[in-house]
């Protein structure tokens, strides 16, 4: 055989490495594992993660056990046959862990089980929109995340199988950064680093199993770029200023998902969260969510119908003879990202506001899908209740469902609410009653409840809450809720802010206030027959506690600024004092939205950003080697362009083994790729001479005839192969032998 037929058979790629099923399938299981790990922080673990987790187990055993099974069938039938066999056991297991019931022997689907897991599909997706980090783990949430892993498993697990180990890493980062990306939670750090060490067991298994099987894999390029990932991931990402370098970011007002707010007043600073102006005599309280159900554990948000916020919201609870206090507050949203807006009660018309908010009007709460509140500047026509002590002695704490109480709720709360309120003779009297006892009896305290163990607004952490004594705003309103329960009252804990502290600034004759972050806040209130919702303040050294004023001879009817304040009226002191947020310990959503604070940008941003470096640092890292070479060769180093050389026909799939010399690789070039004979010529005559000659060779620039080399050979491949060179060089993780 001549040299060159010698030198045709050794461009050719050889036949591909065949990869061990049981080595692919525990790749793939543990890549899948990897990507469901992150939505452990958006769903509570539950039967979810025991469906997710049977199905992966599955789908990889199937997959193994078949390839293994089926080694002596021709390749192409015994992939069909794998995926129909993963499919099968996928569709079994999920029927028989989700829908067994309407199921044929418990497993095998029928036409009630494709409507059962429709009907808890729609479920699920309405949780999505209501509820909040972490959702409940349900079984509508266990049907969408058991079918949609089950589906991710089977993909993943093909990939890698069939060595897309680029296509695998592409759908495992994409799946595991959209619980961050969708809840807009923190960066998760110990993922990433997950992540980053299975993206280099993937790349490794895709380089050792490469069709290039007379090459092996560079373990110390591999720890090298794999070193450079985990300190982009641990080091880089979190000090990264993204978001402080991008107009119109900047410190953000972030509250957690699950309303853990007593982590929020730990803060050691707070930010302006929004300005407002007034032209009342002091600065309201404004909300942004209302909780009306308890579940025993945490209360949970209200929903209600939404309508396009230019639609208002709907009548006034009150009527004549009952006063109304009309007012105008301006206010300018400048350090809260949020899906929903700030705004006193009881808004009837908000004016300047753009994008797609809507109107709940059933708590008078504003709330959107797609928009946030960073930037808003709006004006809010305001309407309130102002009823005389003697009207809301008169009625009734009543006109509303009293939230649902667990049958073991602790006897200390109802015993305590009757203790406390057993020498008042209205309903009004009785919760003056207790506000004054909580405000009186119980200290303010941010550092107890998390050092004593009952930071929490369940039944167990109320009733130590009322030993105690001691807590921030979540266990009095808390507290003051399920006591007024007991009571068989209406009542429900606005999540929201404070008034803000006076400054010197005027806009007109009106004061402008200034917000903060750590003026977060909670109150209860009680829903009165022919009033509507009345706010309590029982937080002790907090705020104003409610009071109203006995009728005179200019109360009745009338509206503007100047009648009867009603309710809470904010005091300079309740301004500047240390606030406390509350909610539930578990989830707080939208009525029918999105979750109520979304998160800055920047943990978003340095979460695609690190993913989308990780995923390019291979491509980085080769390119930065071909500058080099091609600088070197410009001036006329003849190995360094010879290198570059080799490496490209690695990275392209094109075998380069060393034994070849170079006139023998280059005929073989030229005559199977198509490869200008022109253009190799002085790559070969430089090699050659720097190889055996005994003087230096005249300085020659090799960089163009080799850019001209190595555009041809990429041309001669097909265009997968030349991404593939591209996003995963393989010259980065092989050696030739």
């Amino acid at each position: 055989m001549t040299d060159r037929a010698q030198a045709a058979g050794a461009i050719q790629s050889p036949p591909r490495r065949p990869a061990g099923p049981l080595g692919s399938g525990m790749l793939a299981m543990l890549t899948v594992i990897v990507a469901v790990w992150p939505y452990t922080g958006a769903v509570q673990p539950g039967l979810w993660s025991f469906v997710v987790g049977v199905t992966v187990i599955l789908v990889a055993l199937v997959g193994m056990i078949a390839r293994g099974a089926l080694g002596g069938v021709r390749i192409g039938i015994r992939r069909v046959l794998v995926l129909l066999a993963q499919l099968i056991v996928a569709v079994l297991a999920c029927t028989a862990m989700l829908a067994g019931e309407t199921a044929r022997l418990g497993m095998i689907p029928t036409g009630q089980t494709v409507r059962l897991i429709g009907v808890r599909l729609t479920q699920s997706f309405d949780e999505i929109m209501n509820g909040v980090a972490p959702i409940a783990a349900s079984m509508p949430m266990a049907t969408l995340l058991g079918l949609a892993f089950a589906v991710v498993a089977i993909l993943i697990d093909q990939l890698v199988a069939h060595r897309l180990v680029v296509l695998a890493v592409l759908l495992s980062s994409v799946v595991g950064v959209v619980p961050m990306l969708v809840s807009f939670g923190t960066v998760n750090i110990a993922w990433f680093l997950m992540q980053a060490v299975t993206i280099l067991l993937l790349l490794r298994f895709g380089a050792r199993h490469d069709p290039r099987a007379a090459r092996s894999a560079s373990s110390t390029v591999a720890t090298t770029v794999g070193a450079v990932a985990i300190v982009a991931a641990l080091v880089l990402a979190p000090v990264l200023p993204v978001a402080s370098a991008l107009p119109g970011t900047g410190p953000m007002l972030t509250v957690s998902a699950n309303l853990r707010l007593g982590d929020d007043l730990r803060r050691p600073e707070g930010v302006e969260a929004l300005t407002l102006v007034t032209s009342a005599a002091s600065a309201p309280y404004l909300r942004m969510a209302t909780l009306s159900r308890f579940d025993g554990d945490v209360w949970r948000p209200d929903r209600g119908d939404r309508v396009p916020v230019r639609a208002g919201f709907g009548e006034r609870d009150w009527a004549d003879p009952i006063a109304t206090v009309t007012n105008d507050v301006s206010i300018r949203v400048v350090g809260v990202s949020s899906d929903r807006l700030p705004v006193p009660y009881a808004p009837e018309r908000l004016t300047g506001l753009e994008g797609a908010w809507s109107a709940v009007p059933e708590n008078r709460t504003v709330l959107s899908r797609t928009e946030d509140a960073a930037g808003s500047d709006y004006t809010v026509k305001v309407a309130t209740a102002a009823p005389t002590l003697e009207q809301i002695r008169a009625s009734t704490a009543s006109g509303a469902p009293t939230p649902e109480l667990p049958d073991d709720l602790p006897p200390i709360i109802a015993q305590l609410a009757s203790e406390v309120t057993a020498g008042a003779d209205t309903d009004y009297d009785r919760l003056i009653a207790l506000q004054d006892w909580f405000r009186t009896e119980f200290s303010y305290s941010l550092e107890a409840p998390v050092e004593e163990g009952f930071d929490g607004t369940g039944a167990e952490a109320v009733a130590t809450f009322l030993d105690k004594r001691t807590g921030y705003c979540i266990h009095f309103a808390g507290a003051f809720a399920l006591m007024t329960s007991t009571l068989g009252m209406p009542v429900r804990i606005v999540v929201g802010y404070l008034p803000g502290t006076a400054t010197d600034e005027k806009r007109g004759d009106d004061t402008v206030y200034s917000v903060t972050s750590d003026q977060l806040h909670s109150w209860p209130e009680v829903h009165f027959a022919g009033i509507g919702w009345v706010p309590f303040e029982p937080t002790a050294t907090l705020g104003v506690p409610t009071a109203f004023a006995a009728e005179s001879s200019e109360g009745g009817n009338g509206d503007g600024p100047d009648a009867p304040q009603p309710t809470i009226a904010p005091s300079e002191s309740s301004s500047t004092a240390p606030t406390s947020s509350a909610g539930p310990d578990d989830d707080l959503g939208a009525d029918g939205a999105a979750p109520l604070q979304r998160l800055n940008p920047t943990p978003v941003m340095l979460t695609v950003l690190g993913i989308l470096v990780l995923l390019a640092l291979p491509m980085l890292v080769r390119e930065v080697r071909r500058t080099v070479r091609m600088g070197r060769a410009r001036s006329g180093d003849a190995m360094a362009a010879w290198q570059e050389l080799s490496d490209a026909l690695v990275d392209l799939g094109l075998a380069a083994p060393e034994v070849q010399t170079a006139r023998v690789r280059a005929d073989a070039l030229a005559m199977t790729r198509g490869v200008d004979p022109a253009a190799l010529s002085p790559l070969v005559r430089a090699v050659e001479h720097t190889s055996y000659a005994e003087t230096a060779p005249d300085a020659e620039n090799l960089a163009n005839p080799l850019r001209i080399v190595l555009a041809q050979l990429a041309a001669s491949v097909d265009p997968r192969q030349r991404v593939l060179a591209r996003m995963l060089p393989a010259s980065l993780f092989l050696r030739r032998r």
